[in-house]
């Protein structure tokens, strides 16, 4: 039978997609894309094997700086809340996803093993680093190895970001008319960003979102290729494998 796993803040379900692949059943929790609110959900105890998820991270990301000169506060750190539902699932493992400065989950029933892993390291043209916590019940310091290509691949594209630009690169300003050099938010750029995280052009053509809508959620997506280089590792380490 397939581990059944719990994915918080889900969005779009790109790192699902990828867990799915690798033989896991995934029950994806609340969303605020979608009308959840994860702060107002409770997981049953012992139910899930796994949980899984990336809290929005824009208080730990690099943008935060600019949020804050441009007048506004940081979205709140969500990572207590997937510390809290991890807690009272009690599943056997968790990973989270997040961006490499932000912390650790407090887990105090889990060992941790963090690790940061380049998207182009693993199959992806995205030079693009976050960081990956791995925790299991009762281990101190879980085997957690996810392994890398021995060659960078030799054509590489620009990071997809959830405003809607490309990094690094000639990023288009929001409201500028001059756009970056896929056209911002147009329909070149949102087909260049599907295919950079491993998507089909044709993804999104139904989702009830606007160009720059379906740019931010694409963006805060996990790259599939890095996805399912990590949802491999978590295979291994469930079963016990390990370099």
């Amino acid at each position: 039978m397939a581990e059944l796993v719990l994915s918080l803040f889900p969005g779009i379900g790109l790192l699902d997609r990828a867990f799915e692949e690798a033989g896991f059943c995934v029950v994806r929790g609340p969303d605020l894309l979608w009308g959840g609110d994860v702060r107002r959900f409770h997981a049953p105890a012992g139910r899930f094997d796994g949980v899984i998820g990336g809290p929005p991270c824009q208080a730990h990301s690099s943008f935060a700086g600019f949020v804050r000169q441009a007048g506004h506060t940081p979205a709140c750190d969500l990572i207590p809340e997937f510390a809290r539902v991890v807690e009272e699932a009690a599943p056997a493992w968790f990973l989270m996803e997040n961006v490499r400065s932000a912390p650790s989950p407090a887990t105090p029933s889990y060992g941790q093993t963090r690790l940061l892993v380049n998207a182009r390291h693993v199959g992806s043209p995205q030079h693009r680093v976050r960081a990956f916590v791995f925790g299991q019940r009762g281990a101190d310091a879980p085997r957690f190895h996810v392994e890398t290509e021995a060659l960078e691949p030799f054509d590489w594209c620009n990071t997809v970001l959830a405003s809607g630009g490309v990094k690094p690169g000639t990023e288009g300003r929001r409201g500028s008319r001059r756009g970056n050099e896929y056209g911002y938010h147009g329909a070149k750029a949102l087909a260049h960003a599907l295919e950079a995280q491993g998507l089909p052009p044709d993804f999104l053509a139904e989702a009830p979102f606007t160009n720059a809508g379906k740019f931010r959620v694409v963006g805060n997506g996990v790259p599939l290729p890095l996805g399912r280089a990590i949802a491999a590792a978590v295979r291994n380490a469930v079963a016990g494998g390990g370099p």
